[in-house]
């Protein structure tokens, strides 16, 4: 079944996933401000973009809402420091929720394909957040330490994630996982584990957060 433009039908859906998601793993989300109005535009604007963009695998409300809005959920809920990193955002997740749900974060989006990062710059002008910074290149071409905090999902497996997200975070790595169990580092160590599902499709996920040792300034 093709995804269509849902308007403020979607908010039940969004209100279950924003609730439930975070108390799965014993958290509780406070929402700002015109949150779920920001939400509602973005999710139609998925939709309207992905006719002729891959921007998702999903082929159903109830998916796309999950893929899009739980890991966002529970991370909002964590201390998140003053800046972050997303590495090949791609559609945006769990980037843009974030950013919604945690307005005074400051936000770089790191995206190399121009297709998708037409999206998210398209994004973040109909969200009116001239403040989310997009560097449309390659981790790897991303200057070291550039946020206190680095996360990604799906875009490296999680060794080589961790890895780079350590070069490029100062101090907390973010690992989106399955049920797998987390790499290891010499000097970086996990610091809050939570374990989690996605109130729509039941899926089964595991956040992780890394933490350096020695935070560098």
């Amino acid at each position: 079944m093709a995804l269509a433009r849902l308007g403020t039908a979607w908010l039940p859906r969004i209100e279950r996933v924003l609730a439930e998601a975070p108390a799965s793993c014993g958290l509780a989300l406070t929402l700002p401000e015109g949150a779920l109005t920001q939400l509602v535009t973005w999710l139609d604007l998925v939709v309207a973009w992905s006719d002729r963009v891959d921007l998702t695998a999903a082929r159903d409300a109830d998916t796309l809402v999950d893929l899009l809005l739980a890991d966002a959920a529970v991370l909002a809920c964590t201390e998140l420091g003053g800046s972050a990193i997303d590495v090949g955002s791609g559609v945006g997740a769990p980037a843009i929720p974030l950013a919604i749900l945690q307005p005074a974060l400051e936000l770089t989006l790191v995206e190399p394909r121009e297709r998708r990062a037409a999206f998210l710059r398209t994004s973040c002008g109909t969200l009116s957040r001239p403040d989310i910074r997009l560097l449309r290149k390659r981790s790897m071409e991303v200057e070291a330490d550039v946020a206190e905090l680095a996360l990604s999902r799906a875009t490296l497996p999680p060794p080589l994630w961790l890895r780079e997200g350590t070069r490029l975070a100062r101090r907390g790595v973010w690992l989106l996982l399955g049920q797998d169990e987390p790499p290891t580092h010499p000097s970086w160590h996990p610091d809050l584990d939570l374990s989690y599902t996605w109130p729509l499709t039941g899926g089964r996920r595991r956040a992780v957060r890394y933490a350096n040792a020695s935070p560098r300034d």
